[in-house]
């Protein structure tokens, strides 16, 4: 009984979180296999991680008695435990099948690989990629780490901006293969208002982060987001249209100095952003025709 009442009570402290700042040894298991990089050639990746694997189960599981505390012991109790549990012939098996019948699969800047019809130069490699990209989305059995995997009823998407080339220029049996076609219309400035407050990793948050690191409380205020927005859709229209990537652009430029001079060796400063800072840092260089593209 008295042995069972001090488990009970060690068990109840430790539901609670009274014993995690105490140390315990436990034995962890470690598996000691050489470095080595398996070669294979093209399309046949997949047996190089077979092989690492079966070489892997041939070495013994040695044990490693450590001292650590008690919080960071019942995570790695607990992940081993629950790795006996998963029984990961099952896992692949059901994630092969919801891959053949749910999978999408998103082919992005599909635009590159896009050429006018020539037979010389670069325009013949682009040709080899589309006709080995072309099998995969017919409908083909592909060989992978966890076996043959088909293609039938994959979705698959393709994007590309399409500024230097046109959805023409693919080959015809590819653009057979994404029937259905949609524009997307340029971004306007409403929507880079969007892009720069709804975002949980908006490009304002970011930096706000980062300069807090530097000890520089950094916050914007509403007219500012907007003359960021605006001069985001002018350098767009004026240069060439990268999409929401130029915020990337504005922003560096816009917090240039205060990057620059917060090196966190200074009490915690404050600095708000508003539209006239905006337009003193950004209103010459952005508002101007970008001349540059005219010239040959």
């Amino acid at each position: 009984k008295a042995e069972g009442g001090t488990r009970d009570k060690l068990r109840k402290l430790l539901r609670m979180g009274e014993l995690n700042e105490r140390f315990v040894e436990i034995e962890t298991q470690e598996i000691k296999m050489p470095m080595m990089e398996v070669l294979t050639p093209p399309g046949a990746e997949g047996m190089g991680f077979n092989m690492k694997e079966m070489f892997g189960n041939l070495f013994p599981k040695k044990t490693k008695r450590r001292r650590i505390k008690v919080a960071e012991a019942r995570e790695i109790l607990i992940t081993e435990e629950a790795e006996k549990l998963v029984d990961m012939d099952k896992v692949h098996t059901l994630a092969k099948e919801r891959t053949e019948q749910s999978g999408i699969i998103f082919i992005d800047e599909i635009d590159k690989i896009a050429g006018a019809e020539r037979m010389g130069g670069p325009d013949v490699s682009r040709e080899g990629v589309q006709r080995d990209i072309l099998p995969i989305v017919e409908g083909s059995v592909i060989s992978t780490k966890y076996g043959p995997v088909k293609t039938d009823y994959m979705l698959f998407i393709a994007a590309g901006a399409f500024h230097t080339a046109k959805v023409s220029d693919l080959i015809p049996e590819l653009q057979g293969r994404f029937p259905i076609r949609v524009k997307l219309d340029a971004l306007t400035q409403e929507d880079f208002e969007k892009i720069l407050t709804q975002p949980e990793n908006a490009v304002t948050k970011q930096y706000t982060a980062l300069l807090s690191a530097d000890r520089v409380k950094l916050s914007f205020t509403a007219d500012a987001l907007k003359e960021i927005a605006k001069f985001a859709y002018l350098a767009n229209e004026n240069a060439e249209n990268i999409g929401a990537r130029r915020l990337h652009t504005v922003m560096e430029n816009l917090l240039d100095d205060i990057s620059f001079n917060a090196n966190g060796q200074h009490p915690e400063i404050e600095l708000a952003i508003d539209a006239a800072y905006v337009d003193e840092h950004l209103g010459q260089e952005f508002q101007e025709d970008d001349i540059h593209k005219y010239i040959l």
